[in-house]
Parts: structure tokens; C-alpha cells; sequence
């Protein structure tokens, strides 16, 4: 997977110009690339559009334009495109009551350690969570993780070929899927191996 660099970065007045084509076009895109474990945890697979996307988001909000700067915000997304033997995801737990939210994610603790994605014929593989920084404490997990998941070139070839792919959780908690990863998202998946 290609990085994003400076040189590649549209300037910020370029990018205003152009945002609401931009943010279109990679909404689509991500939708292509999103899994649901059950209704409350949703796997988002960033790729290179995706971090673009973020990066050019974030100097357009923090309104920066320095070359120490952008090289900042280069340092902290470019580590979250996959290298083309992983796959790296941004994991939402999503309750809209407020209170219901801090209950759950109480209940929930730990599971971020659970996450596993499953290449039929192969033992699952679970997710490096959090690199980082700890988003959890004793007391509840976060609503918000990113994940890693290491994929042997066998399961790669595997998944390839047409192996059944699963995403799912093991967690008393919130006992849901796992869910096959089929159709386009699957396909686009399948395509960051290229």
C-alpha cells in the first residue's frame, strides 16, 4: 500500500475547493469497506483513500500548513494504511443513549481483546488493538479502537482463492456473530493484498 506524503497532499485551499466532491466519493468508498458484528460494533478497514481523507480533514479543522506540521499528521495516519499482509481497522462501539453507552461499555470491557477476523481452514486471528495509546481503563473499554490483524501469506492466498472470511467478538457480553465478510466489501478487502 502506497503512503501519503506531503508531495501528495492537495493545499488547503485546493481541498476547500473540492471538499464536498472528496467527502462524496470516500463516504462511498467506506461503505464498501465497513463490517457490523451485530448492532453496536462496526469494523471501518481504513486504506490509503481513507487516511487521505483524514489527514486532509485534519489540516483543513486544525488549519495547518507547515511542513513540520503536515509531517505530524503523516506520522500519526500513515501507520493506519494496511502494508499489504494486514489489515487495519478502526472499530466503533456505538450505543446513541448516553446512558445505555457507559453501561455497556462497562460490560464490554476487554472486549477489543476479542476481535479476531477467521480465513477459513486457519485459526483465527486476533487483533493487535491500540498501539498507540490504551484507550481502556479498569473500569470500561472505549467506544473507539484501532486494529491490526497479521495475516501468513497462506491465509492471504487462501482468502485469494475464495476462502470464507469471518469477522466476530468472543465476549460473554455481547454474544453476536461472527458475520461472514462477503460481496464488495469483501472484494475490496481482498484487493489490499494486491
Amino acid at each position: 500500500m502506497n503512503k501519503i506524503s506531503r508531495e501528495t497532499l492537495l493545499p488547503l485551499e485546493r481541498y476547500a475547493e473540492q471538499r464536498d466532491s472528496i467527502r462524496a466519493e470516500v463516504m462511498a468508498h467506506k461503505k464498501k469497506r465497513r463490517v457490523p458484528v451485530g448492532e453496536h460494533l462496526t469494523l471501518y478497514f481504513e486504506d490509503e483513500m481513507t487516511m487521505r481523507y483524514q489527514v486532509q480533514e485534519m489540516l483543513r479543522i486544525e488549519k495547518l500548513f507547515e511542513p513540520g506540521e503536515i509531517e505530524d499528521e503523516l506520522a500519526a495516519y500513515n501507520p493506519l494504511i494496511p502494508d499489504g499482509a494486514n489489515w487495519k481497522a478502526t472499530v466503533m462501539i456505538e450505543y446513541s443513549d448516553e446512558a445505555e453507552r457507559r453501561r455497556r461499555l462497562a460490560e464490554l470491557k476487554g472486549i477489543e481483546n476479542t476481535l479476531h477476523i477467521q480465513v477459513e481452514g486457519f485459526d483465527p486471528v486476533y487483533a493487535i488493538v491500540n498501539e498507540d495509546m490504551e484507550r481502556s481503563n479498569d473500569d470500561k473499554t472505549s467506544a473507539v479502537h484501532f486494529a491490526r490483524f497479521e495475516f501468513t501469506p497462506e491465509m492471504i492466498e487462501a482468502m485469494k482463492s475464495g476462502a470464507k472470511i469471518t469477522a466476530g467478538v468472543r465476549h460473554d457480553a455481547y454474544p453476536e456473530g461472527p458475520v461472514e465478510i462477503t460481496g464488495e466489501v469483501r472484494d475490496n478487502l481482498v484487493a489490499d493484498f494486491a
